[in-house]
């Protein structure tokens, strides 16, 4: 009884602190399994030179060979890699042309106009479909012979130009294929932003005489920072992993340039001929670490501007 008491007196006496403990474990011991230990393991993997074949339990890897960073070495002497990392760069700064859009296109959605419910329809729907049907659509619409922007530009220049067939041209292609659905999903996000907005700041501004970009600039965006953080992040991700679209609409081609690193890791280590699984692990740490520099900067941009303001 005494013990029982002991208890009931530590749980009433901490219940507050341990609470959102007990809610958040189910979720941290699902991150801890599903995303934590595969980077350590992916990380431990890429010191190894490993077919994927042999027993593939990490105690037993240490019968392998063992190269260090061998994998790493060898990356820096691949063209391949410096395709994929260009290929990469090329993603990531146009990419970010979805969240300016995504923007413009919030705010002329946001409108108490007759039909609007229609227009948000149909700059939503792009976020709903699978980027699967995305890359099939704009392998069509860029198809020789029959596709709309091939007729497009065979009538305005005259000559016959197929986008996913040229090694100069695909991989601005595939970029944007893939910008369709991430400026809906930014639109979203600043739809969201928007309708929380302090309409009492606005209204103040407009009667100070704030217009058209002051008003933007100055009372709009200060508070539409959360969404705009969230775009920002999601989009450095988004370029960063660009592999489905790749997938669909060349495979890597032609002559593989239009590799990124997320396919040419699993060229080398998943794919039916890539048996090079620490080569691979070693190309998707690469990604991991560049996607971790980005989004740590993102992220102390954000607080420094919190404490700021």
């Amino acid at each position: 009884m005494a013990q029982q008491a002991v208890h009931n007196s530590f749980w009433k006496t901490n219940q507050k602190a341990l609470a959102p403990w007990l809610f958040l474990a189910p979720g941290m011991i699902m991150f801890l399994v599903y995303v934590i230990f595969p980077i350590i393991e992916s990380i431990y993997i890429s010191f190894f030179n490993w077919d994927g074949l042999a027993p593939a339990h990490i105690s037993q890897l240490t019968s392998k060979e063992y190269v260090g960073l061998g994998n790493y070495r060898d990356l820096l002497d691949d063209d391949s890699f410096y395709t994929s990392l260009w290929n990469n760069l090329k993603w990531l700064v146009l990419y970010m042309l979805a969240v300016p859009i995504g923007l413009f296109v919030a705010l002329f959605l946001n409108q108490k106009v007759p039909g609007i419910r229609l227009y948000k329809s149909l700059f939503f729907f792009p976020f709903v479909i699978s980027q699967v049907v995305v890359g099939l659509l704009f392998s069509w619409f860029y198809a020789p012979g029959f596709g709309p922007l091939y007729a497009i530009i065979k009538s305005i220049t005259g000559s016959e130009t197929a986008i996913l067939a040229s090694d100069t041209m695909a991989t601005y292609g595939i970029i944007l294929a893939g910008l369709w659905p991430q400026t809906a999903y930014c639109m979203i996000l600043y739809l969201t932003g928007l309708n929380n907005i302090n309409p009492e700041q606005v209204e103040a501004a407009r009667m100070d005489g704030a217009r058209g970009l002051t008003l933007l600039w100055n009372i709009i965006l200060p508070q539409l920072r959360p969404a705009t953080f969230i775009a920002i992040v999601v989009t450095v991700i988004g370029s960063l992993r660009s592999f489905d679209l790749v997938s669909i609409m060349t495979g890597g081609g032609p002559y593989g340039s239009t590799r990124v690193l997320s396919y040419f890791m699993f060229e080398q280590a998943l794919s039916e001929y890539g048996t090079a699984m620490g080569y691979g692990a070693a190309i998707a740490f690469v990604l991991f670490a560049i996607m971790m520099i980005f989004i740590s900067f993102f992220i102390y941009r954000m607080l420094q501007q919190e404490r700021n303001s």
